[in-house]
């Protein structure tokens, strides 16, 4: 079997690290191998989001691999070119749904916080050991953190390299749920089946506009114009919300 493995069903792609022997670090393979899932998953307009999930119940993902040294043959950054770190960033269009369980460190913590959605097993554990071990780069790791955890609580985790687990993550807003490890991936189908209720193609609109100016003053945002957004207003989706209001029932997507 493949150390990545892809699969679709119905409009979710599901993209599952399986190196359960090796915590799923991530190799110069895996990285290929999640690079065409991530490209995949942006052209297949039937495609409306994608779980990430990890094989095994000790980790979720510890990182790259470096049991062959550190130094990475080619510029693709780490997780397919998902976190940016160590090359080009690769921007996912569709939502994306983490689910997380035992070690989620490093790079594995970088991967996890790509997502929109972070669900939890109990067993999950975050956290940044870099500096505990002597170790500091270009990490974008740290970058992340401090977007989306308070202030003290990601310069305590950087600094000191300690673990969070998942009930403390929860509580600082870092996953939107945690839950025993035997109903992780059915939560987090739960949540694929939520997001692919509404619009995909609104929900596609809404990620650009959100994460497309996150790092901008409010005014900016607001005065922002979003090709997504004005496409959008021309698509079939868009009409058919219209005409199941009026009708007063469900509307049925088709992502066009």
């Amino acid at each position: 079997m493949a150390d990545v493995e892809f699969t679709i069903d119905g409009h979710v792609a599901h993209v599952r690290l399986n190196r359960p022997q090796g915590l799923n670090a991530i190799t110069q393979e895996m990285d290929d191998l999640l690079l065409d899932a991530w490209n995949t998953i942006n052209a297949d307009p039937e495609i409306w989001c994608a779980i990430l999930s990890a094989e095994g119940e000790k980790g979720f993902c510890i990182g790259a691999d470096v049991s062959g040294g550190a130094e990475r043959k080619t510029r693709m950054a780490l997780g397919g070119g998902l976190t940016g770190i160590g090359g080009p960033l690769v921007t996912l269009k569709k939502p994306l749904i983490a689910a997380v369980q035992g070690f989620c460190v490093g790079g594995g913590f970088e991967l996890a916080m790509c997502a929109d959605i972070i669900v939890a097993a109990e067993t999950a554990q975050f956290g940044l050991p870099e500096t505990k071990v002597g170790i500091i780069g270009e990490c974008g790791v740290v970058h992340r953190a401090m977007r989306q955890l308070p202030h003290h609580i990601a310069m305590a985790m950087i600094l000191t390299g300690e673990r969070i687990k998942a009930d403390v993550a929860e509580r600082f807003g870092l996953v939107n749920e945690v839950v025993p490890f035997a109903d992780l991936a059915a939560t987090a189908q739960k949540w694929a089946d939520k997001i692919n209720a509404a619009s995909p193609l609104a929900n596609q609109a809404a990620k650009v506009a959100a994460l497309g100016r996150l790092g901008h003053p409010l005014e900016v945002a607001l005065m922002s114009r979003f090709e997504e957004i004005e496409q959008y207003a021309e698509s079939n989706d868009k009409r058919e919300g219209e005409l199941a209001g009026a009708e007063r029932r469900k509307p049925v997507w088709t992502g066009r």
